[in-house]
């Protein structure tokens, strides 16, 4: 599938008024979940595509030296402190933070000055990730609401060439010269095309919160006509709006475009990323699965190109439901929950063959005769044109006839079952 250019705990107990008809809930001690996070890919590989534009060299070089990264992104849920992701996974080299901080946002790169907080790491103001590291903050006090935008900005005084980054949310990021940490509104900033290096945030919370964690590719990455309206987002939405919602929820979209389940390409392979995509992100409760259409569609572009391919790298029907099966098991041992998503048409595309065809209606049928998972979702079912099946509907359908455009976007979220995620 083509690259879519654009993506100190403290110990506290809080006791709850139960509602008539509300069932009652349990105090639980201070924990930290996850709010907003992302799957990150690795720079050189996105920029080695001749479809991601938004990975294009830059004139001043794919490094940040002596220069200030401020980015922004929404928090799912509401708290009074937060705590954020630093990542240098793909990082060859060691990555130093000198300052960083955080704030809400007010737009186009600027921050409310009433609360700019500065980072610390271990009680340091800096911190050096080494190369395929995650690196946590310390909590900083601050009170953020659910869908509030929230600024961070990282300094660093050493170069840091390009490694770790995502391209979900495009027009949210700035870099200018020096040390600009502390500065509410950057004046002259140039907007970069990619996000680097932050990928997540933490809330500490006192409540019960479901982590829903919707992983697989572009389809789940959203992106081209669906915009921000991906179908992970609309259904935070449904979940918000719920009448029968009994306690917050996040939704985390950890789709990367172009993702296979079984080898790598753009992004690490679904079966290598997905304990630290799905299974690592803070509080997980459930994660929803929807993969295998690159894997699908390689078995064709591999043909037709007569590349040499080792033999059990060439993706058939039982290797990819294999793999899928591995991912029900890691999250069964996990004590996650499993929602699976069946493979959508795609007729009229490169990707399509009779064999293809046959492939996925293999898979497909595997998926929906699942009973070691909690739901099957089926998004072929949803997507299909009622009068050929193999293809997308058209009035869901982008234009590339591979994936959805918002409305079908909002009919994968409408065919998630809420209770599934509300146990």
């Amino acid at each position: 599938m083509a690259v879519v250019a654009v993506l100190l705990l403290a110990g506290a107990v809080a006791v709850q008024a139960v509602q008539p008809g509300d069932r009652p809930k349990q105090s639980v001690e201070a924990h930290w979940v996850a709010s907003w996070a992302v799957a990150p890919v690795d720079f050189r590989e996105l920029s080695a595509n001749p479809l991601a534009k938004s990975a294009a060299p830059r004139p001043g070089g794919d490094l940040f030296r002596g220069q200030t990264l401020r980015q922004q992104f929404e928090t799912a849920l509401s708290g009074e402190r937060i705590r954020i992701r630093f990542s240098n996974r793909f990082g060859k080299t060691p990555l130093r933070i000198a300052a960083a901080s955080v704030g809400h946002s007010t737009g186009a790169g600027a921050i409310s000055p009433a609360t700019l907080r500065m980072l610390r790491f271990g009680g340091r103001d800096n911190v050096v990730v080494a190369p395929g590291a995650d690196v946590w903050s310390d909590g900083a006090e601050l009170k953020v609401e659910a869908g509030q935008a929230v600024a961070v900005s990282a300094f660093f005084d050493r170069p840091v060439p390009y490694a770790t980054v995502h391209t979900q949310v495009s027009d949210t990021s700035w870099v200018i010269g020096g040390n600009a940490v502390g500065t509410p509104k950057l004046q002259g900033a140039t907007p970069l095309p990619l996000n680097h290096i932050v990928t997540g945030l933490d809330v500490l919370t006192t409540q019960p919160i479901r982590v829903v964690v919707a992983f697989g590719d572009s389809i789940t990455a959203g992106g081209g006509e669906a915009g921000e309206g991906a179908y992970p987002d609309i259904l935070a939405t449904r979940l918000r709006n719920s009448p029968a919602a009994m306690q917050p929820l996040s939704v985390i979209n950890t789709g990367i475009g172009g993702n296979r389940l079984l080898t790598d390409g753009i992004g690490p392979s679904g079966l290598s990323r997905f304990a630290r995509d799905a299974l690592g992100q803070t509080g997980v409760t459930h994660v929803v699965v929807l993969l295998g259409t690159n894997d699908i569609g390689r078995s064709v572009l591999v043909g037709m190109a007569r590349l040499p391919t080792p033999e059990h790298e060439v993706p058939t029907a039982e290797r990819i439901t294999e793999g899928l099966q591995q991912l029900i098991k890691q999250a069964r041992a996990k004590g996650v929950k499993v929602l699976i998503g069946t493979v959508p048409p795609f007729r009229n595309t490169p990707y399509w063959s009779e064999a293809s065809e046959a492939m996925r209606g293999e898979v497909n049928r595997w998926i929906r005769s699942r009973q070691d998972v909690d739901a099957v979702i089926d998004f072929d079912a949803v997507l299909r044109n009622p009068a050929d099946p193999m293809a997308l509907n058209p009035l869901y359908d982008n234009g590339d006839h591979l994936h959805p455009n918002k409305a079908g976007h909002a009919a994968m979220a409408a065919a998630v079952d809420l209770r599934e995620l509300q146990e």
